[in-house]
This record gives structure tokens, sequence and C-alpha cells, in this order.
């Protein structure tokens, strides 16, 4: 068997267990063995390749590791408009029954058109609640 069909075998393999492992730890390795089949390819040695091997894997992990593992401790994206409402306590201010269509909330002084998530579900005005999603201008709340 032909030498660079056992690197491109194992940057396959390296590749897979890269995806299925996700920290960013065998994706030089598999970039190392993919450059090292392009290389035999060509022609060259075992002992040539190899050394390209373990020079390129070496490079991209000295390289790219920090950069991913930046990427990795980002804080979560600020969420904001009508997004930022999900999970926040809301007050009923007009009963909601969904099948009467009917229904509002005030969620940080503002009103808006709320339904029961559960649809079978009605709230009586004071009650406090959740709010679950926002579909349009109408706020879906729960107990």
């Amino acid at each position: 068997m032909s030498i660079w069909i056992v690197w491109l075998v194992a940057a396959c393999l390296l590749g897979i267990g890269e995806m299925h492992q996700g920290g960013f730890y065998l994706a030089p390795f598999a970039i190392g063995a993919g450059l090292a089949a392009v290389v035999a390819l060509l022609g060259v040695g075992v002992a040539l390749s190899t050394i390209v091997f373990l020079a390129s894997s070496g490079i991209v992990f000295a390289t790219l590791r920090p950069v991913a593992r930046r990427h990795r401790r980002l804080p979560p994206a600020i969420r904001t408009g009508a997004a930022a409402l999900i999970g926040r306590p809301a007050v009923v201010i007009e009963r909601i029954a969904n099948g009467e269509g009917v229904g509002c909330v005030k969620i940080d002084g503002e009103v808006w058109t709320a339904r029961s998530y559960d649809e079978d579900e009605i709230i009586d005005a004071g009650e406090r609640v959740e709010v679950v999603e926002i579909r349009g201008a109408t706020a879906l709340v729960m107990h």
C-alpha cells in the first residue's frame, strides 16, 4: 500500500475524531497528515513525509490553537430587543384567554399583547407570569 494512502486515512480519522471531540486538539494533526499525504503523493520518501507531518502539525498547533481557545472563551452574545424579554417576569393586566383572543401583560413598564403558552390555560389579571417566547408583537407567557 502506498504511504500517501496511509497519510490520507490518518488525516480522515483525525478529522473525524476532531468533529467528535471539538477541542481543536486533533485538527492540527489532521491538517499535518493531509499535507504529508500530498507530499508523499509527489513521490518523496516516508522519512520526508513524516518530517512534513511533524513540522506542519506543530506549526498549525502553535498558531491556530491559541486563536481557537480565545474564540471558545468569548462571552455569550448579549440579547437585545424582543429576545431580551424572554425569561423576564410580567404582570397580567388583562385576563389572558387564548380562545377569546384577549390578554395583555406589563413587561418592564411596557404593555404587550399576551397569550398563554399553554393553549387551554386562562390567566387572570394581577397574576405574575414569565415570558417564554415572543412572536411578533405578542408575548407568550406561563406561570
